[in-house]
């Protein structure tokens, strides 16, 4: 990792996680880690671009057909990658595919930029990632064999105490708070290179009472109703929340940024 890093263009590849759900702005768009990292690599360095291919509820197999040629032909100087954590919550995965085309998608991607950034994607705490943690723990196994191999950046956020607070997740359980975002940034930011400007984002948030039983069960019961059935309903069906969708940014431009958050809720 260098120091005083400067890197003149980023493109980010993946899901809703790197696409910003649910860092919602007032016009309805998301903005998310990935913008929140280029704005301020694009207020160091003068003309600095940035494309973001990521669209929600992609797996690893339409990441590697939809999004790693095109991040390719881009040539950036970084590449982030973050891709398979949907595979993992599906009902049945085959996880010997999941990493083949993991490692695919690195043996395209690395030789392609200066630096790749893989990440161990941050999980609440809670039953749901329960469930699934034996799988996500596998998927982080290969990702940190892929970077070994590849020299390429792994980004742990699975590890940070301050994401794994159901504070920083958004009520359909799935995505990360603004404030959870804006810590993500400030990893992959550090990461790079780059002096820190919150060196506590690891840090976990200060204990709150917690919520008493009739708030409890009434947010189960949103979250039940407003995000679990419908997705439940996407699995049946064989249906995903980017069908159609573009990407956010799919050319390598110039970038002003989004509005900066500062440190703290």
């Amino acid at each position: 990792m260098q120091t005083n890093a400067t890197y003149s263009s980023l493109v980010a590849i993946g899901d809703s996680f790197t696409e910003g759900m649910s860092d919602l702005l007032p016009d309805g768009t998301y903005r998310g880690w990935a913008d929140l990292l280029a704005a301020r690599m694009a207020a160091r360095t003068p003309g600095f671009r940035y494309a973001n291919l990521a669209v929600r509820g992609k797996l690893i197999g339409q990441i590697v057909d939809e999004q790693v040629d095109a991040a390719v032909a881009l040539r950036p100087d970084v590449i982030t990658l973050v891709g398979g954590l949907n595979d993992t919550l599906r009902p049945k995965v085959d996880m010997g595919r999941v990493r083949g085309l993991l490692e695919e998608a690195v043996e395209r991607l690395a030789p392609a930029c200066e630096q790749l950034v893989l990440m161990r994607s941050p999980g609440r705490n809670g039953p749901v990632l329960e469930r699934f943690r034996p799988r996500m723990e596998e998927l982080f196994t290969v990702v940190d064999d892929l970077a070994k191999r590849h020299g390429a950046l792994v980004v742990d956020l699975y590890g940070a105490p301050s994401l794994a607070d159901p504070r920083m997740w958004d009520v359909d359980r799935l995505h990360l708070t603004g404030e959870g975002h804006r810590r993500v940034a400030e990893a992959v930011w550090q990461a790079l290179g780059y002096e820190p400007e919150d060196p506590e984002w690891r840090t976990a948030m200060p204990p709150t009472a917690p919520p008493g039983w009739v708030a409890r069960r009434t947010a189960d019961a949103r979250f039940a109703r407003q995000h679990l059935l419908p997705w439940i309903g996407r699995r049946l069906t064989g249906r995903s929340s980017g069908d159609g969708r573009p990407a956010k940014r799919p050319e390598l431009l110039p970038y002003e940024g989004p509005v900066r958050q500062t440190p703290g809720m």
